[in-house]
């Protein structure tokens, strides 16, 4: 485990070095069955289309705050912008990162933006409200060397694969997957966004409390985002709060699970169950206490 932690540490040298390429970021996805080659940074933006927003560099962004921090890029779209149509509410959408990715510790987060009119292109993506359909932080052990969602995602060939809910309206999205690395300190942020058409959805829009902005989601005091993982406190702690807003959806089972407590308390009512049962603790009290 030393060494693994020596090599954390190492890598996180590596990026201030001249020329140096190291990190990354998506470089394809496979979207119900179709492959979709992504965006290359270090080549010409010239003639390259592709359903990927376009991104500058391998490096991680270190600023919670940061304003490319939406999509690793100044937000818009570039002259080729593709966008992945027809994809069905219920599928799966696989992102894949150059391999092998380097950190294993940190969450992974997917998120999505429902863009205004026909097209997400010429859409700013920081002018858009986000909503988290996925996310996975410290699945088991310590913070100090448990197993993250960026582990599982290095373990699955440096892919992560994610489920467009049914419950999402159709319409014009952008896509958002991002891994965290917490191996150092600020935290570095690998968000890569793409261009999709969802067809088939459902009707549940995500609450106000399930949407945010790119800035504005995370702050740079995060408890997240600000955890010490060789810290001493580290070695006994074994949970860990993902950033970002609730889960889309997350809300629903708690109203749904009132209305259920309603009905059979107003059936409780109407069967005299409750009234038996007020009955019962007054005769216990007067036997019990007097």
């Amino acid at each position: 485990m030393f060494a693994v932690q020596l090599l954390a540490l190492a890598l996180a040298v590596v990026p201030q070095l001249p020329g140096a390429k190291a990190h990354g970021g998506v470089l394809s996805y496979n979207i119900d069955g179709q492959t979709y080659n992504g965006w290359s940074p270090y080549n010409s933006p010239d003639g390259q289309s592709t359903i990927q927003r376009p991104w500058a560099t391998y490096n991680p962004i270190l600023d919670a705050t940061d304003p490319t921090i939406a999509c690793n890029d100044d937000g818009t779209s570039p002259t080729g912008q593709l966008t992945a149509n027809n994809v069905p509410a219920g599928s799966k959408i696989t992102a894949y990162w150059n391999q092998v990715w380097p950190h294993p510790y940190g969450p992974m987060l997917v998120y999505l933006a429902q863009c205004p009119g026909s097209t997400c292109t010429g859409v700013n993506a920081n002018t858009l409200s986000w909503f988290k359909i996925d996310e996975s932080g410290l699945i088991s052990g310590t913070v100090f060397d448990g197993y993250w969602g960026d582990g599982k995602m290095i373990d699955q060939n440096s892919s992560w694969t994610t489920t467009i809910p049914a419950s999402v309206p159709s319409g014009n999205y952008l896509i958002r997957f991002e891994t965290i690395a917490l191996h150092s300190l600020p935290a570095q942020f690998y968000p890569e966004c793409a261009q999709i058409q969802i067809t088939g959805g459902g009707n549940l829009a995500p609450t106000a409390a399930e949407l945010v902005t790119f800035p504005g989601a995370y702050s740079n005091s995060d408890p997240g985002l600000t955890v010490d993982i060789y810290s001493n406190a580290a070695q006994t702690e074994t949970t860990y709060p993902i950033p970002g807003p609730p889960l889309y959806g997350s809300g629903t089972v708690s109203v749904v699970l009132l209305l259920v407590i309603l009905f059979n308390v107003c059936d409780l009512i109407n069967s005299g169950t409750v009234i038996w049962f007020f009955r019962a603790l007054i005769h216990l009290h007067f036997h019990c206490c007097i």
